[in-house]
């Protein structure tokens, strides 16, 4: 906790959206300065946490988003009749949702998931949900790599649709990330695309993906700007 708490405090990250256990994230806001913005995921398949437990949760402010929603990993469907609920709550608390729609580990179903499935990373797979519920906020971890065509065309039909970078812009070859990247910014949608890391049980893993974005040569100093902040503080309505 220290060490990534000191690595945000000298990259100048002034949020950064946190998913644990309530009382480790209790002491991580505490240790924080106010950089730490607490989210907790919701389980689908065990039904955990309930939707009125959240609701309560919210209504504490112990709780300001509902990520990492790592369904994916489960086999579960964004459009799973039991996502329905959260979907809903989320809608009327207007709480944002951040849902791992992407890479997981290579070889994941082999691994730790069994039914894990490349296929659920789709951004298109989105579209019931967002005309369903047209004023839910939520982004897509991961951006839907490497499903590129099908990440810009959820962007290009669902405008309330964001993105986000985490770990595909520093733990695979920068080349391809860039590619990607590069592609949905050509396509038009480089105002939401939201950075992220997926900082885990490496510290260092913030500055690297700092870092690839401070040293992309092909965008400009306001496309960094916007992937850093701009658009992460207009999707999550931060106070400046």
């Amino acid at each position: 906790m220290s060490r990534t708490l000191g690595v945000l405090k000298s990259r100048n990250v002034t949020v950064a959206v946190t998913d644990g256990e309530l009382e480790v994230m209790e002491k991580w806001k505490q240790a924080a300065e106010g950089r730490i913005l607490p989210a907790l995921p919701f389980d689908p398949e065990s039904g955990k946490p309930t939707v009125d437990e959240l609701r309560q949760l919210v209504k504490s402010k112990r709780v300001l988003a509902f990520a990492e929603i790592s369904s994916q990993y489960e086999g579960i469907a964004v459009t799973d009749p039991r996502m329905e609920p959260y979907f809903a709550l989320a809608e009327e608390l207007d709480i944002p949702v951040g849902i791992h729609m992407g890479p997981g580990p290579p070889g994941a179903p082999y691994v730790f998931a069994p039914n894990y499935r490349m296929k659920l990373s789709s951004l298109l797979a989105l579209e019931d949900v967002l005309v369903k519920h047209p004023k839910l906020r939520v982004w897509a971890m991961h951006a839907g790599w490497p499903l590129v065509e099908d990440t810009i065309g959820a962007l290009y039909a669902h405008p309330q649709l964001y993105v986000d970078i985490g770990i595909i812009d520093y733990a695979f070859p920068r080349k391809q990330f860039y590619d990607f990247l590069h592609r949905i910014i050509d396509a038009g949608f480089e105002n939401r695309i939201m950075f992220g890391s997926d900082e885990m049980v490496w510290p260092d893993a913030v500055s690297a993906a700092i870092d690839t974005i401070q040293n992309d040569p092909a965008l400009s100093p306001e496309q960094k700007r916007d992937i850093l902040y701009n658009n992460a503080a207009r999707f999550l309505r931060l106070k400046k």
